[in-house]
């Protein structure tokens, strides 16, 4: 039993050595910790879906109980834009990739994700359709308002009126980049997705806690 969990050891720390060099905010102790703890993760699946990666369920589950998002397509998205092999699991890899720009990347790397989280439909564009899907979502409505969806259209008027700069009628990445390089509190215009300060410390904490000798 010792010698396996030497093994295991000495495998997790191959494999951390391996990812800290792809992954640029995460130092090699702390890749360790986020392995173990999607090994951990992975021991909650039944074991026929465990050796593919965390599915859907298990992942969003995360997404809702560590970093409160409620918002159905936006989880599915975020899901979306952490699998980026498309297979419908997030490997370990996925996992460390992902989480380096979840909860550490920069503008740059930020403004990416959330484009890539906002773009549903993958052919590169954000349209007017997908805004006004993203936002009936993400938007609380009022019981007195008569026709809400008519608010959200003026909403989807309003943001493609400030970020469509080649008036094509759709939000290009460059377009989306330029919006929030001028004007940052613009990056998640359709939709939390990304982590609050106060949920990252809460699970930076709990999944470095040896680190800090806790």
């Amino acid at each position: 039993m010792q010698r396996m969990s030497a093994m295991n050891r000495k495998l997790i720390q191959n494999l951390a050595e391996t990812l800290c060099k792809q992954v640029k905010h995460f130092n090699k102790t702390e890749t360790e910790c986020l392995i173990r703890l999607f090994n951990g993760l992975l021991g909650e699946q039944a074991e026929r879906r465990a050796a593919h990666g965390l599915d859907r369920v298990r992942f969003r589950n995360i997404l809702h109980n560590t970093f409160g998002m409620t918002d159905d397509m936006m989880m599915d998205s975020v899901f979306r834009s952490f699998d980026k092999d498309n297979d419908t699991y997030i490997s370990v890899k996925e996992w460390v990739e992902g989480l380096s720009v979840f909860l550490r990347g920069t503008l740059d790397e930020k403004i990416k994700f959330c484009f890539d989280v906002y773009n549903l439909h993958g052919d590169g564009y954000i349209s007017r359709e997908e805004m006004l899907q993203m936002l009936k979502d993400s938007l609380i409505r009022q019981p007195t308002e008569e026709d809400p969806d008519e608010g959200i259209k003026d909403i989807v008027e309003i943001a493609l009126k400030k970020m469509d700069y080649d008036h094509d009628g759709k939000v290009s990445y460059s377009d989306f980049e330029k919006t929030v390089k001028d004007e940052n509190l613009l990056l998640e215009a359709f939709g939390n997705c990304l982590p609050d300060a106060k949920s990252t410390l809460a699970f930076e904490q709990h999944a470095f806690q040896e680190l800090h000798g806790h």
